[in-house]
C-alpha cells in the first residue's frame, strides 16, 4: 500500500524527506486547509496509507483534530512537545518516531542530533 506523509510547510517537508528512505508522498498543507483542498485529499488519499506528523502547537493541533474526523483511519506522529515544530525537531527524534511508526529511515540520521 502506498504511504502518504501530511506535514505542515516546506520545511516540515524537506526534513522529513531527508530521513525517510522508501518512496513516501509529503503533502503539505502550509499551516491550513481549505474545505475545497480536504475534499481532494479525500479523494486523492482514498486506499492510502497515511501518517499525519504535524507541529506540536495550537494550529498542528487544529489541523490534526481536521484529519482526525476526515480520516479516521490514519496514523498520528507526534513529536515530543518540547521541541514543539518538526522542522526544528532533532533528526535523531524525528528519526525514531518515523520509525516507531514502520516508515523506513535513513539509519545515520539515529545517530545524528
Amino acid at each position: 500500500m502506498e504511504k502518504v506523509i501530511i506535514v505542515e510547510g516546506l520545511s516540515d517537508k524537506k526534513r522529513v524527506k531527508n530521513i525517510i528512505s522508501e518512496p513516501i508522498e509529503i503533502i503539505c498543507t502550509n499551516g491550513t486547509i481549505s474545505l475545497t483542498r480536504m475534499d481532494e485529499l479525500i479523494e486523492e488519499l482514498d486506499g492510502k496509507d497515511l501518517y499525519i506528523l504535524v507541529d506540536a502547537d495550537a494550529s498542528g493541533e487544529k489541523l490534526r483534530k481536521q484529519f482526525k474526523r476526515e480520516f479516521p483511519l490514519a496514523r498520528h506522529i507526534y513529536i515530543d512537545r518540547t521541541y514543539k515544530e518538526v522542522a526544528t525537531a532533532p533528526y535523531a527524534h524525528l528519526a525514531s518516531i518515523l520509525l516507531r511508526a514502520n516508515i523506513n529511515i535513513n539509519s545515520e540520521f539515529l545517530k545524528k542530533g
